[in-house]
């Protein structure tokens, strides 16, 4: 409890401390500034896409690496582990030469909001995979297996049987992508352009702030988005529980 202290809850009620400083009047001018609204705004829609969106094909995937064999898995493998490891800054680089003015695809998504989806889709695609990947291999087959020759489809089976096994992996693998997403900053950088009220998310919004001074105002975007985590985390947790309890 000491290190946890030390490393999370110390840090959060400095934050919500500073936000507070400024007193309630304060609090609510800053939330209420248009630009901030806006980077408000977007971060959380973005992140809720992008969360909704590593849900599904993010299971789909794990479900192949697991349940399938081809040519080049291993290769997979190893490829959706990079976003674990490359530094974010590098990321926004690479999405900036392939969906940039210079695209040698013919895409260029710079500097609109297609560009802060699609940066945040590349870093969070790992989260769901790997924590549902494990669950799934512990599954046992037989039992699926029971199912079919009970007259179970694979329709009822999947939703009876596979789901509720996999819905505390799925809602953690979402709950991590959606507080990455939110606070991503790096690979968003270059890609998005951080125009005022179009592609400017909040992390660049609370570097504005401090660079003038502000610390107090980039404490109160901080501690909105603590406030948006932990409600979207309660929620996931709430639907996983359901779906578990119903299968």
């Amino acid at each position: 409890m000491l290190w946890f202290s030390l490393l999370v809850l110390i840090p959060l009620a400095a934050v919500i401390v500073q936000s507070t400083s400024i007193g309630w009047a304060g609090f609510w001018d800053v939330l209420t500034n248009p630009q901030t609204a806006a980077a408000i705004r977007l971060t959380v829609t973005q992140a809720l896409y992008v969360t909704a969106a590593n849900v599904v094909l993010g299971t789909l995937i794990a479900w192949v690496l697991v349940r399938d064999d081809f040519f080049g898995k291993r290769l997979l493998e190893v490829l959706i582990d990079i976003p674990f490891a490359l530094p974010t800054i590098v990321a926004g680089l690479v999405l900036l030469s392939l969906y940039g003015p210079q695209s040698p695809l013919g895409v260029n998504v710079a500097n609109t909001q297609k560009a802060v989806y699609l940066a945040l889709a590349f870093v969070t695609l790992p989260f769901v995979v790997r924590t549902v990947q494990p669950v799934l291999e512990e599954l046992d087959v037989e039992v699926e297996e029971a199912a079919a020759s009970l007259g179970a489809s694979r329709i009822v089976t999947f939703r009876r049987i596979i789901l509720p096994a996999l819905a505390p992996a799925i809602a953690s693998g979402a709950a991590l992508s959606f507080a990455r997403a939110i606070s991503e900053y790096g690979s968003l950088v270059l890609l998005s352009g951080n125009l005022a009220m179009r592609t400017e998310v909040t992390s660049v919004r609370m570097l504005t702030y401090i660079e003038n001074g502000d610390t107090a105002a980039a404490a109160v975007v901080a501690s909105v988005l603590l406030a948006v985590s932990f409600l979207v985390i309660v929620v996931l947790d709430i639907i996983q529980r359901r779906v578990a309890r119903r299968g």
